[in-house]
């Protein structure tokens, strides 16, 4: 019979055997509550990078491409395998640290993992910086051009490296390219091969050598792209959003006489209301959209106490509701729109703001919100904005109400001299 004295027994030699949680750990499990919204966002569909998806027969055909661009990054190196493989055993009590979750491989498969999948990483990202290193016979950048699908699979936060082995790798083998004055860098090849996405481009000063930031891995490394620059950081006029107030939509601030126009700016978070006029810049709506901010948010949630992702998706979410919204924006340049149709791009929006969570005393935008608001219950602001969209919206339209008007003041005068002459004349006395 089991003694309560013996299950004290087997429990303490269970906590006995606990290790120390990881302070480093930056790579985590999506949690379900997102996963289920929609799991293939969060899924990689080509190639597994890390531990967390090793082994998936679905992405088994990869491997064999992941051995022949290692074996090229080998023989680019200036150090041997064995180096390498010494290397990464002296940092593997850090890499396993980078993971949320013990990592249930032994030690020298986990070794051989990180320099497989390091070493297919380094020789892609080289080949696609310096087209001259690609091969003929690459499946990968030629038929059946698989780089397409392996670009989508790199930012998903289960699919992750830890950056400094990327880095430490990278400076290990110093690789010279030929015919180029000055030697690649991690960060310089990283920034090449995400320049694609809008808000990486002009981006490059926010990582070193410019700057000390740190990269956890390469969805850090797109999150770092995706935040304010530090003009912008401080909240916006330090205002807590109330809770239960509604962001105005992109129609309801029109029908207030609202005018949108599309920022200079390349950031993001440069969304101001001045004069009436809400500046926002340019947000681009494509297939890889909805995958790329749903790990962002994820990643946020489980890794930072800033919400600025989070506070972004809020607040676009809000303002725009329907095809209506998305059909304004566009008009005045705003959004462009690669999906099929605006109420796509209604319902992508949507349904990126699912799994958001609003902090209402951090709140980014609560200042921006709090004007939006203040305007729209300005009544003298409605009035004129119906009219200038209900009777001046075309020059015809305004000429026609113009000539109404005039033709009103002729009768209105017609009468009152009517009037005027009738209590003029004199009354006959009999």
């Amino acid at each position: 019979m089991f003694s309560v004295y013996n299950m004290e027994e087997c429990l303490q030699v269970k906590l006995e055997k606990l290790s120390p949680l990881p302070s480093n750990c930056c790579i985590y499990r999506v949690p379900e509550r997102l996963r289920q919204i929609n799991e293939k966002a969060y899924t990689p569909q080509v190639v597994s990078i890390g531990p967390l998806h090793h082994g998936k027969a679905n992405l088994q055909f990869m491997e064999d491409h992941k051995q022949r661009y290692l074996r090229y990054f080998l023989q680019r190196a200036i150090i041997s395998f064995d180096e390498f493989v010494q290397f990464i055993k002296l940092r593997e009590a850090e890499l396993r640290g980078s993971y949320a979750e013990k990592i249930e491989l032994s030690s020298d498969k986990f070794v051989e993992m990180i320099l497989l999948d390091a070493g297919f990483i380094i020789e892609l990202l080289l080949r696609y910086r310096f087209r001259q290193l690609q091969k003929k016979d690459d499946h990968i950048f030629h038929k059946p051009y698989l780089i397409e699908d392996i670009w989508y699979d790199m930012w998903l936060l289960e699919n992750q490296l830890p950056f400094f082995i990327l880095e430490d790798l990278f400076a290990l083998a110093a690789i010279e390219i030929p015919e180029q004055h000055e030697n690649p860098t991690i960060i310089t090849v990283t920034y090449e091969y995400f320049k694609g996405l809008e808000a990486v481009q002009g981006n490059r000063l926010k990582f070193p050598p410019y700057t000390e930031a740190r990269v956890e891995h390469f969805l850090d490394f797109l999150r770092i792209c995706h935040l304010p620059s530090s003009r912008n950081q401080e909240k916006q006029e330090g205002q807590q959003y109330r809770k239960g107030k509604t962001v105005p939509s992109v129609t309801d601030l029109h029908q207030a006489g609202v005018r949108f126009s599309l920022s200079k700016s390349n950031d993001l978070f440069a969304i101001e209301f001045k004069n009436s006029t809400l500046h926002i810049p340019r947000l681009k709506l494509q297939l890889e959209t909805e995958s790329l901010f749903r790990n962002l948010i994820a990643f946020e949630q489980r890794h930072y106490s800033e919400n600025y992702i989070n506070d972004y998706v809020f607040l676009i979410h809000h303002l725009v509701n329907t095809a209506k919204d998305v059909e304004l924006l566009v008009q005045n340049g705003i959004i462009e729109n690669w999906l099929p149709d605006k109420e796509a791009a209604s319902t992508l929006i949507n349904n990126l703001s699912r799994g958001t969570t609003l902090l209402a005393d951090r709140f980014y935008f609560s200042g921006l919100c709090k004007g939006l608001n203040d305007h729209c219950k300005r009544t003298c602001y409605k009035w004129r904005a119906n009219l200038k969209q209900n009777y001046f919206n075309t020059p015809w339209a305004g000429i026609s109400v113009c000539g109404a008007v005039f033709l009103l003041i002729l009768t209105v005068i017609q009468a009152v001299c009517s009037v005027i002459q009738a209590l003029s004349q004199p009354k006959n006395i009999s």
